[in-house]
């Protein structure tokens, strides 16, 4: 088993459990709607879905109009069109739209396979879940979770765990934090590295018996 998952949106009903029976043949668990509707979009925070294959011809919706809200969203999900729309411009517009991969209807099932297989071993160069102590993070819902109970963080306090996570054991300073955290902003201020890291700490460590967060006096905080 590759533990793989893979969501499907299909509009014709023999063509997705074709899709679903012989992706599950392979190994992959499959999650799969007829049409783009309020569970599609919840699935995606509710499971970690490794890949999108799309239909473009769905009732009420064009297949492109969904994924490019998802993708606005900070989904990084990989994403390959299964779709009738077999001309070159159309294929253009699929890859201009966020396709990793374009396969036209009808389609071979041993080449579509292949390639399900090679887009998620090409996109999985990082690694999708990462966990230190009880803290993980899904890349692809772009979230941290302790004990699966999600952290609500502002996109400033994600960046800042998130840059301790890239960096476990390794001391940083308030200079590199504001540097590579705050990037662009004007209000770079090594008082506000400090304030932003309290606000992260009663977030991630709210009784303080965890201790994530080491502050080394006068040289910067380390994540261990």
């Amino acid at each position: 088993m590759n533990n793989h998952t893979l969501l499907i949106i299909e509009d014709e009903v023999d063509i997705l459990e074709l899709l679903e029976y012989t992706l599950q043949k392979e190994g992959f668990e499959t999650i799969g709607f007829l049409t783009v509707s309020k569970k599609a979009y919840e699935v995606l925070d509710e499971e970690e879905i490794d890949l999108i294959l799309m239909d473009r011809n769905l009732p009420g919706m064009e297949g492109t109009t969904f994924i490019n809200d998802i993708k606005s969203k900070g989904y990084t999900i990989p994403v390959i069109y299964v779709s009738a729309k077999d001309k070159d411009e159309d294929i253009l517009e699929g890859f201009d739209k966020h396709a990793d991969d374009y396969i036209t209807k009808p389609f071979n099932l041993k080449e579509l396979t292949a390639r399900v297989k090679a887009v998620i071993k090409r996109t999985k160069k990082d690694v999708e879940v990462e966990k230190i102590k009880d803290i993980t993070y899904k890349r692809s819902s772009k979230s941290f979770y302790i004990e699966d109970c999600k952290i609500e963080l502002t996109t400033l306090e994600h960046d800042l765990l998130l840059e301790f996570f890239k960096n476990k054991d390794i001391l940083l300073s308030r200079e590199h934090l504001l540097n590579t955290v705050w990037e662009d902003s004007f209000e770079k201020k090594l008082k506000t590295v400090n304030v932003a890291v309290k606000r992260l700490k009663s977030k991630i460590d709210s009784k303080g018996d965890k201790k994530y967060i080491k502050s080394v006096r006068g040289e910067g905080y380390m994540f261990c």
